[in-house]
């Protein structure tokens, strides 16, 4: 009888055609679940799409206790993050981004004429988004990440 079980309760297919957008957003973003707990059961993560049209902004953000991380698809994405957005890093396509649970951050399209398009997969079902009003700081501080496992190739 598991056969049944499995049928209706194991893998699932979201078609990129039946995301939903009645989430939680930011101004500047089109954000879309595809995996959560209403549409699949998800109990312990989210999943969805991220799109920014070119030569735009999100607002300030945070996504309390969740942690997220952003898959760069297409496109050129720029974040800000700190109190005052004053620390900034790109990632291109097949980068992976990481920002941990309250951090203050703001994605940015960094191409002038292409969208940026990412995955974005969430440690917890909940959809979090909280905004901020933030005064960023003009000229943020490029870092530049240092792979701890392997300091002499990472960047």
């Amino acid at each position: 009888m598991s056969e049944d079980k499995w049928r209706n309760d194991g893998v699932q297919v979201i078609s990129n055609q039946k995301l939903d957008g009645n989430v939680p957003s930011t101004p500047g973003m089109d954000r879309k679940a595809a995996i959560n707990f209403a549409r699949t059961g998800a109990k312990k993560l989210w999943a969805g799409t991220v799109t920014i049209e070119a030569n735009a902004k999100t607002g300030a953000h945070h996504h309390g206790h969740l942690e997220s991380v952003i898959y760069v698809v297409k496109g050129k994405a720029r974040m800000r993050w700190g109190e005052q957005l004053e620390f900034c890093a790109e990632a291109g396509p097949g980068d992976f981004i990481y920002v941990p649970p309250y951090v203050p951050h703001q994605e940015i399209n960094a191409s002038k004429d292409e969208m940026l398009e990412c995955v974005l997969c969430r440690s917890d079902g909940e959809a979090i988004a909280i905004n901020m009003n933030i005064q960023p700081i003009e000229t943020p501080e490029e870092v530049l990440w240092i792979d701890p496992t392997h300091p002499e190739g990472g960047t």
